[in-house]
């Protein structure tokens, strides 16, 4: 066989990130991203014990540190281009659509901000962007992920691998504010004005709320899935690559993959056994579960063995074909 102006461009495409990952950076970046997932649980563990002051403290701080971690994780894994894609995207696109929300009642409904979570830009507090971008990068991976083992299961969906990431994607991050939205109103960060219909035990939040997350979750999973390559950066994982299957899968095992499960299930827990909120944990466990749980079992099996392979959905080509 001979190489094809494909098989240059990919050649080149890899060399660029290696220089990335040359020497000790990608380790000890993917330890940071460790580290950092590790203090996002270690505070998150606090909350039942903490009220007022010391409550929001840790709330920022929880944001910061779970922010640091998506970025840093994707740095490790798909490059400082990755991190500063994710960057300017969700936050952009989070504090546009809070700044819109905020001033028309669009997409969300009527709410407002407190003064509670600190320093504010058109009227959204400064914190808000980085939350958008803290969960949209491990929803990306597991909508990835998600849609790989899809195609493996059923090989007619494989074409589908260069749309369906998007919708479960988004369906994975809207479905966090089931959370979300409940426990900062409870904290008093914001206020909805009037919550009818609503979601029976979560009677304070409107179902608009969740239909306007949906629409802003799916613009800024399309613009994430098309500028955020599929495909890890060389020698991520520590094997041979067995396919874009499974790089998709091993992309989101290590810190995103603890950050979602954690925050899917201790999110569950807290609100049945701490904050009083039972329907709160069970709305959260089933909605998010449908996405969730599925990636994090298939990215704990692709550790365990390897993974038959699917056509490659980098870039939106067609499978290769060799002579």
């Amino acid at each position: 066989m001979t190489a094809g102006p494909r098989d240059a461009a990919r050649t080149s495409d890899e060399a660029a990130s290696s220089r990335v990952a040359a020497g000790p950076g990608r380790r000890g970046l993917t330890l940071a991203a460790w580290v950092l997932a590790g203090a996002v649980v270690a505070v998150q563990i606090t909350y039942p014990l903490l009220s007022g002051d010391a409550l929001t403290t840790s709330t920022i701080a929880t944001v910061l540190l779970f922010a640091a971690a998506s970025l840093v994780s994707a740095t490790a894994t798909h490059g400082l281009r990755a991190a500063a894609v994710l960057l300017v995207v969700a936050g952009s696109v989070g504090l546009a659509a809070e700044a819109v929300g905020v001033a028309t009642g669009v997409p969300f409904g009527e709410y407002g901000y407190t003064a509670t979570l600190g320093p504010q830009v058109a009227a959204v507090p400064v914190v808000i962007p980085l939350a958008w971008t803290m969960m949209a990068w491990p929803t990306l991976l597991a909508g990835r992920g998600l849609s790989a083992a899809l195609g493996r299961r059923w090989p007619r969906l494989a074409g589908a691998r260069r749309w369906l990431p998007i919708p479960l994607a988004a369906w994975a991050l809207t479905s966090w504010d089931l959370y979300l939205d409940a426990q900062m109103v409870d904290a008093g960060h914001w206020v909805w004005v009037g919550a009818s219909p609503s979601l029976p035990g979560i009677d304070e939040i409107p179902l608009s709320n969740f239909a306007g997350w949906l629409l802003v979750a799916l613009v800024m999973q399309t613009l994430l899935h098309l500028l955020v390559p599929t495909r890890v950066r060389p020698g991520v994982g520590g094997r041979a690559d067995g396919g874009a299957a499974r790089a998709a899968a091993r992309d989101g095992w290590g810190p995103p993959a603890l950050l979602l499960g954690w925050t899917w299930l201790g999110s569950a827990l807290a609100n049945v056994a701490f904050f009083g909120r039972p329907a709160v944990g069970l709305w959260g466990l089933a909605v998010m579960g449908v996405v969730v749980g599925p990636w994090l079992l298939l990215t704990w099996r692709s550790q365990r063995g390897p993974v038959a392979p699917v056509p490659e959905a980098h870039g939106h080509e067609p499978p290769r074909r060799h002579r």
